[in-house]
């Protein structure tokens, strides 16, 4: 039948069939993402946590099913592009009407790259940059809701509470109220602002996102914006307001790409995204739409991001700070900060991965938690770039381990494969560099990143320094991921007493040792740390030696119970450190 329609039917046809499909992905996104604050209010955290995960492969569905109609449909013509062309023009039409144009020209793209093998872009039959000049579609209403002035902060603040309520009341509103009160009124003092609050905008819907739910904002004081994040969370008592963040490193952390994505209802996620990008102008467009669940199109931006930078840089890239990785090889550009990983064509003894493997990992990562202490990484294929932007010293290493991935011609060069992430100081770096008060604060972090990752059932596997790194804020996060695990995969076991003095001196174990057995006695011989560092994480997590804890951890994971992570520091919170949450 299709053989006998016309290039211009089809492409008709197929552009039709792509709007259609990226009409399912959009319902069935909103309806899972609509379901949190249901989650939420009945304190369903493994709903909460299965919807996350559906949502999270509901793309890839999709996609998957989108290919399949149009293959069917075009069948040999599959690759015409002249086809593909028209489909995109026709298909840009079908969207100028819709308030998510940006996430629906993605979702074309997605069809394209599934068909075409493309080596960089293709403008003819991708959108690489968006087709409208100007967003297609007017607001119907608002992203937020405006509140104007008060008689006191106090009482617009429980305006705000009660215009926000759920089905589970506030252990005391009022008294909330007052408590984020005295914090702005004093931020607004710090900022040398007027004494009140002239306005406050706060985003229609709660952000919500493990057990927290987040309401964002801003407030205006005479010239003065300031960024506003409430905190959310469920106690024995009701719900209270454990945090009120006000400043963008606070309301950034909120939004790092070490967490999570938020579930957030939204029908028009460019005026969200930019709305964001005024209480945090230093965050990346695409880093948003990522924190937001829209990972697809967040890479559209960050890879239209790169190309802007690489249009005015005169830099080059170079192999990465930090030491040589056995798996991965890093490079990056001095004046931007992202880097990409490639998967290594051998180990290094003693590694023993797969390439499989180590996407495997990955893929875990991306499944998971991150409890705010996993570097999100976002995968990249059939890059292409000028051979000139690459140092000699980084052409000669890609030419030596990643021939797999990479092809180096006269002009250009070519990665078939790429992990991407933020740029991040490696941890041991930073302890050498670092004043000693800085370098304790990291590796106290950095013990509680661990623990972190632990109640949210992730073991590093590798936790010698060097695969941990410090963001711009000072957290410590990980990003080494060829030997990370599920907690309750391993053995945790004390090491058997010897039985001979010579035991004590013997190079290899007197004892048999399985593959998933780990003997934590031994984590202080490794970890690298001396001194008032060693003296300042012991004095904090030594409980991370004893096998006794990490059982205690794989018991809770096991009786299913969960942890809030926090996303902002206990003298942050309201109440200090030591409120009781549901579990």
């Amino acid at each position: 039948m299709t053989s006998r329609l016309t290039d211009s039917r089809l492409a008709n046809i197929g552009a039709r069939t792509i709007q259609t499909a990226y009409v399912t992905l959009h319902d069935q996104f909103q309806a899972i993402t609509e379901r949190a604050s249901v989650r939420f209010d009945a304190q369903d955290w493994a709903g909460m946590q299965a919807d996350a995960a559906e949502r999270l492969y509901l793309y890839r569905r999709i996609v998957d099913l989108v290919e399949a109609a149009i293959r069917d449909l075009l069948g040999d013509r599959a690759e015409n592009k002249l086809i593909w062309a028209s489909m995109k023009a026709v298909y840009s039409g079908l969207i100028a009407d819709r308030d998510d144009w940006e996430l629906a020209e993605t979702f074309f793209n997605s069809a394209t790259r599934r068909i075409f093998t493309t080596v960089g872009v293709d403008h003819q039959i991708e959108f690489v940059a968006t087709d409208f000049e100007t967003p297609p579609t007017r607001p119907r209403s608002p992203v937020y809701r405006s509140y104007g002035h008060s008689s006191s902060t106090a009482g617009l603040v429980a305006i705000v509470l009660r215009d926000n309520s759920f089905t589970t009341p506030y252990a005391n509103l009022q008294r909330d109220a007052e408590l984020v009160a005295q914090r702005i009124d004093a931020q607004l003092e710090k900022l040398g602002a007027l004494q009140s609050v002239d306005r406050l905008e706060l985003i229609r819907s709660p952000f919500f996102r493990g057990m927290g739910a987040y309401l964002v904002g801003r407030l205006f004081s005479g010239s003065h914006r300031i960024p506003l994040a409430l905190a959310l969370i469920h106690t024995p008592n009701g719900l209270i307001v454990d945090s009120v963040l006000l400043d963008e490193n606070s309301v950034s952390i909120l939004f790092s790409f070490a967490h999570s994505y938020f579930h957030i209802a939204v029908d028009r996620p460019y005026d969200l995204v930019y709305f964001l990008k005024s209480i945090m102008p230093r965050k990346r467009t695409g880093e948003l739409y990522i924190s937001l669940g829209y990972n697809k199109h967040g890479k559209t931006e960050l890879y239209r991001d790169l190309l802007d930078h690489l249009a005015y840089t005169t830099e080059k890239f170079e192999v990465a700070r930090g030491q040589r990785g056995m798996v991965m090889m890093v490079f990056t550009m001095p004046g931007y900060d992202m880097v990409f990983k490639l998967i290594k064509d051998f180990f290094n003894y003693p590694k023993d991965s797969t390439r499989k493997q180590v996407k495997g990992k990955y893929d875990l990562v991306y499944r998971l938690d991150r409890a705010g202490r996993l570097v999100d990484a976002q995968v990249f294929e059939y890059l292409e770039f000028s051979r000139d932007l690459f140092s000699e010293e980084l052409l000669a290493e890609l030419a030596g381990s990643c021939t797999q991935t990479v092809t180096i011609g006269e002009e250009k060069v070519v990665i078939s494969h790429a992990y991407v992430q933020r740029r991040v100081i490696p941890l041991d770096i930073y302890v050498r560099d670092a004043h000693e008060s800085a370098a304790c604060a990291a590796v106290c972090d950095y013990g509680q990143a661990i623990k972190d990752m632990a109640s949210n059932n992730i073991f590093p596997g590798d936790m010698l320094l060097k695969n941990f790194g410090v963001t711009r804020h000072g957290r410590v996060v990980f990003y080494d991921y060829d030997e990370l695990c599920l907690l309750e995969e391993c053995n945790f076991r004390r090491l058997p007493p010897t039985a001979r003095y010579e035991d004590d001196l013997a190079a290899e174990p007197w004892f048999h040792v399985n593959p998933h057995d780990i003997f934590p006695e031994e984590f202080p011989h490794f970890l690298g740390l001396s001194g008032n560092l060693r003296d300042e994480f012991e004095r904090r997590h030594a409980m991370l030696y004893t096998a006794e804890y990490w059982r205690e951890q794989q018991e809770a994971v096991r009786a299913g119970v969960r942890s809030h992570i926090f996303p902002y520091l206990p003298e942050q919170q309201l109440r200090g450190s030591t409120i009781e949450m549901n579990p």
